[in-house]
């Protein structure tokens, strides 16, 4: 029986002070701990910096490792320095504010046990929303349901991904840099993998706590961001109609979504007071 490949933890951070306390610990709290966990900082000008060195005094024996991204500000460079920067066989990728479950490195690693696969992604938990295991279960009935309508291309998710190193480097010099900030690079990096005939996967065990914060955009800006999909399709001139059902779904809830994520900060706030 072949050997669980190794895994690394990538975390891009960028004025994270207040979410990447708990997302560090959580990467640290694993039934089977990640190999390295790498915080990328690029240029915070907050407390970022300090909480990590704080961590890393905490957990001498941690493989915690920070390292600065200064050269360009953006996600994708940073995102780009941190998988470059990791030796294990998988690389895992989340956002400073993903909490992941306590399980996740374990599922990993299963999903990576079949030497062909080369990419996974998995569901998540809105930690600052209502209804929290209910909404897990229909996040993940939804991803499940837009991987059979999207069976052309399986669409990584940024905040919950992983991937084999060897894939990474295959696509290293062809994902976009998107310097005009316009794109979706976690679409980005599915598209560059299923061109190259990379296997892409999903596991619903693999899960991750993220916030809903995106919907405290307003109008305007929330659909700027659902079409960044539109922009990162145009891009690669794909032309496929499945694919546009993840930007229906994402318009046809930002109403509810809106109106569930005020009453949760309403009830937070009432809490505190």
């Amino acid at each position: 029986m072949p050997s669980l490949p190794t895994v690394s933890i990538v975390i891009p951070a960028y004025n994270e002070e207040d979410t990447i306390k708990s997302c560090v610990l959580a990467a640290l709290d694993q039934t089977v701990p990640a190999a390295e966990i790498i915080v990328v900082d690029n240029k915070s000008t907050d407390g970022t910096a300090a909480v990590v060195r704080a961590l890393q005094a905490a957990f001498p024996e941690a493989p915690l490792i920070y390292l600065q991204q200064n050269d360009v500000q953006g996600l994708i460079p940073t995102r780009n320095f941190g998988l470059d920067s990791a030796t294990s066989e998988v690389v895992g990728r989340i956002d400073a504010d993903s909490v992941l479950e306590p399980t996740w490195v374990e599922e990993v690693q299963k999903a990576f046990s079949d030497p062909e696969v080369a990419a996974c992604t998995g569901p998540v938990i809105y930690y600052d929303m209502p209804l929290r295991r209910f909404g897990a279960i229909a996040d993940d009935a939804v991803r499940r349901a837009m991987i059979r309508i999207t069976s052309e291309y399986h669409l990584l998710f940024g905040s919950n991904m992983a991937l084999r190193a060897s894939a990474w480097l295959a696509i290293r010099d062809e994902v976009c840099l998107d310097s005009d900030d316009e794109l979706h690079e976690d679409i980005d990096i599915s598209i560059h993998l299923n061109e190259n005939g990379f296997k892409v996967v999903y596991s619903s065990e693999m899960v991750t706590g993220m916030s809903a914060r995106r919907v405290d955009d307003n109008p305007r800006q929330y659909y700027n961001y659902v079409m960044r999909f539109e922009r990162t399709y145009k891009k690669h001139n794909v032309r496929s109609i499945a694919l546009r059902a993840p930007m229906a779904i994402l318009i046809s809830a930002y109403p509810a979504l809106k109106v569930m994520r005020a009453n949760e900060l309403r009830k937070a706030a009432n809490s505190t007071a």
